[in-house]
């Protein structure tokens, strides 16, 4: 969530960044957070006037009564009277007005960096650098939804039995996998200084708030009405979360966290080859990897986050990429975010297997996560994360591109991991 105090200070600025990231009622809404922050103002010294005036009336209240003055004493409880009843009508209006500011507020995305290009959508994104070499595969490859068929490692039919599509249902040298990658995962992000954390899977609608998926991806999180709790889209949400309302002692920071969940998304209205197999699901396994620091610090903890998932990569010996995301394909929290893509030889196109992103302040203002600095005067942290990795695709492409005549080999750092060199 943005800061009152940056949008009074430089409107324009903000404007500039709302623009970059095509938000269409970016006037009306500042315009309305500067006119309803007015009112608040207005209204607290208003309502402060009133108590104090009334604060005042009753040590003179006393005084009189003690003087045998009942008169004068009298006339001035009616004046407390009045005062009583246009503080609640300023209390009430307030919390109206508050209540108004925040809901505004809570519509505005976070500021790009001004780093991020310019841009509508992917194909505006900026491609920073790639590695790897991309396997040469013969005509008849098969795509990853054909390979697991042959393989007999993941069903989808079954899953859909089950529960129904985008949940599949991972067996034998398929399961195996997904356990080896999660942990081989989590053994890297531990190695490189993060502290694992096992997360509830489900979170209350103040953790959704926090980190920013409520109410911009609402329609996107399966939710339990009954007790009105959410399944998490990504791990990010529980453990950014578990510093809510927290003031961080300086000689704790950085934090740096990793933990492995299953994540659920709804995918609405999505048909066609781009979509098959794991390349989208509803339910998937990730690892995730997160940070709050100081804000001085926090764009250099962003690019040793993307070393660490390209890491990851050469260490599967997968060809990758890594793009800057333009203004118009930038997630709504996020003011810097690097994609990382692995290519999907039989498919022939690149996969998107990690988003690693710096949300600077606008994450920390929702939560209240704040430090002590130097003097003691408290300030907001930046918060960070990155998928390392997400499995779906990591799994299409390690198939695809390592397919033989004779089953697919793995690369060597799962050997130890699978208890297998090869899939068949």
């Amino acid at each position: 969530m943005l800061q009152v105090s940056v949008l009074k200070e430089n409107p324009e600025l903000v404007l500039a960044g709302l623009a970059k990231k095509h938000y269409k009622t970016a006037e009306a809404d500042v315009a309305a957070i500067l006119s309803l922050d007015q009112r608040r103002r207005e209204l607290q010294t208003s309502r402060d006037s009133a108590q104090a005036e009334a604060n005042e009336l009753a040590r003179q209240i006393g005084g009189l009564m003690k003087s045998g003055d009942k008169t004068g004493a009298e006339a001035l409880k009616l004046r407390t009277a009045e005062l009583k009843q246009l503080t609640k009508t300023a209390d009430d209006e307030l919390a109206q007005v508050e209540d108004g500011l925040q809901q505004t507020l809570y519509k505005l995305p976070n500021l790009p960096h001004s780093s991020v290009p310019e841009g509508r959508s992917a194909q505006d994104n900026e491609v920073v650098r790639e590695g790897g070499t991309k396997p040469d595969l013969p005509a008849d490859a098969l795509p990853h939804w054909e390979l697991i068929k042959k393989y007999d490692i993941i069903d989808f039919e079954l899953g859909n039995k089950i529960t129904g599509a985008g949940f599949p249902v991972y067996k034998k040298q398929g399961a195996r996998l997904q356990r080896a990658l999660i942990n081989f995962f989590l053994d890297q992000a531990r190695d490189a200084g993060y502290d694992e954390v096992q997360p509830p899977i489900l979170v209350n609608e103040a953790s959704g708030y926090g980190t920013g998926q409520l109410p911009d991806k609402e329609g996107q999180m399966y939710h339990d009405a009954k007790d009105n709790l959410f399944l998490i889209p990504t791990s990010e949400v529980p453990i950014t979360n578990l510093y809510r309302d927290e003031i961080v002692a300086a000689d704790q920071l950085p934090i740096r966290n990793t933990g492995y969940t299953p994540c659920f998304r709804r995918e609405a209205g999505s048909w066609g080859a781009d979509v098959r197999g794991l390349n989208r699901l509803h339910q998937f396994d990730k690892v995730e990897i997160v940070q709050i620091t100081q804000p001085e610090n926090s764009y250099a903890a962003l690019d040793g986050m993307v070393a660490h998932i390209e890491g990851l990569l050469q260490k599967l010996e997968l060809p990758y990429r890594v793009l800057r995301l333009c203004g118009g394909d930038m997630g709504f929290t996020s003011a810097l975010t690097f994609d990382l893509e692995v290519w999907s030889a039989a498919q022939g196109r690149w996969l998107e297997v990690s988003s690693a992103s710096n949300f600077e302040t606008y994450q920390a203002n929702r939560l209240k996560l704040r430090y002590r600095a130097e003097g003691g005067k408290t300030q907001l942290l930046h918060t960070l994360n990155g998928s390392a990795l997400a499995l779906p695709r990591i799994v299409a492409a390690l198939l695809e591109n390592n397919q033989t005549p004779d089953g697919i080999r793995l690369p060597e750092v799962l050997h130890s991991y699978c208890g297998f060199e090869k899939i068949g």
